[in-house]
């Protein structure tokens, strides 16, 4: 497929088997450069096609920032990355007026956000007041400045790395902040062989920078992405999303349950998995197979199920082993 060009010759949104095929394409591409992370990767380009943003939490030197640049590549993004530190200011990401001597005047200039995939890397390590500076972008796709609101032009999308909040100069993600991001991602420790393919593969390519091929366009995403907002949904898979999220909130070790923009975040990316699977119809399995990523970052521990080393991810598989699977057919 070629980049910058459409999908159907009359504009049309791309069919289903279109929209897997470049889905695959993207991932295989992405699959050369970021080793033994197919699953995350999967759910990253999900969310992405859902139109939600990407949080990777895991350790320092798993590959977090580099599948995030990878993505950007192959689905044709503009990318802008800023390394969060903890004296960033808020305008080093929105932007500020400059003062122009030639014109006399104050220019706006643009921050970083003003791109296609920002790539936020460790924002744990930036204040609060910084971290919030992404809310209105992430929630809104604005940023208000100098008492100006600036519309960001789609597709805009914000991927974030974070290490866990144990690494000393860290701040926990305010829990509104969270609650934007579409999934919470965890690579791992590499697989049997994975960290020897690792090596391999850089002393092959013989330098550190690492470039993968587009895909797509940014007008070829947006076909993507209008194409997943066209699958319908059973209501039994709704009824089903609805059940696994009232579920948190009536765990014994949850002080606080997932907002119904869990709920929608499930069928959202249940409905572009179904999409980068060739299906025109969402499946329980879809659900079941973000569940975790979609609502363990919104869930918050009691105190003492905290104290116990009770994590959210195991509560969403204790929930998701609690609550009935329905068996649906796509009608028609």
């Amino acid at each position: 497929m070629a980049v910058g060009t459409d999908f159907r010759p009359d504009g049309a949104l791309p069919v289903i088997a279109d929209a897997a095929r470049a889905g695959h394409e993207v991932l295989d591409r992405t699959g050369t450069v970021v080793v033994g992370a197919t699953q995350p990767l999967r759910l990253a380009l999900a969310a992405v096609l859902a139109g939600g943003h990407v949080l990777f939490e895991d350790l320092p030197g798993l590959g977090k920032t580099l599948a995030a640049k990878t993505l950007a590549q192959a689905l044709g993004l503009d990318f802008r990355r800023l390394q969060f530190t903890p004296d960033l200011l808020p305008s080093d990401v929105t932007g500020s007026s400059i003062f122009n001597p030639a014109t006399r005047e104050f220019e706006f200039r643009p921050g970083p956000v003003f791109t296609g995939l920002f790539l936020a890397d460790e924002i744990n390590r930036t204040s609060p007041k910084t971290q919030s500076a992404l809310l209105e972008a992430m929630a809104e796709g604005q940023v208000s400045a100098e008492g100006t609101t600036l519309v960001l032009r789609r597709p805009f999308h914000v991927f974030a790395t974070s290490n866990p909040i144990e690494f000393e100069g860290t701040y926990p993600l305010p829990e509104a902040q969270l609650d934007r991001f579409m999934v919470r991602l965890r690579f791992g420790y590499p697989g049997p062989g994975g960290e020897q393919e690792i090596i391999t593969r850089r002393i092959g390519r013989r330098r550190e920078a690492t470039e993968v091929a587009s895909v797509i366009s940014a007008d070829g995403l947006l076909a993507l992405q209008a194409a997943v907002e066209a699958v319908d949904v059973d209501e039994d898979v709704i009824d089903y999303a609805v059940r696994l999220t009232a579920g948190t909130r009536h765990h014994p070790a949850i002080e606080v349950g997932a907002s119904p923009r869990g709920s929608q975040a499930l069928i959202l990316l249940g409905r572009a998995l179904a999409v980068l699977d060739g299906r025109s119809f969402v499946l329980p399995e879809d659900v079941k197979e973000c569940a975790v990523a979609v609502l363990a970052h919104r869930l918050t521990l009691t105190p003492s199920s905290w104290a116990q080393g009770t994590s959210t991810e195991q509560v969403v598989t204790e929930v998701l082993a609690q609550i009935a699977t329905p068996t649906t057919a796509p009608r028609g």
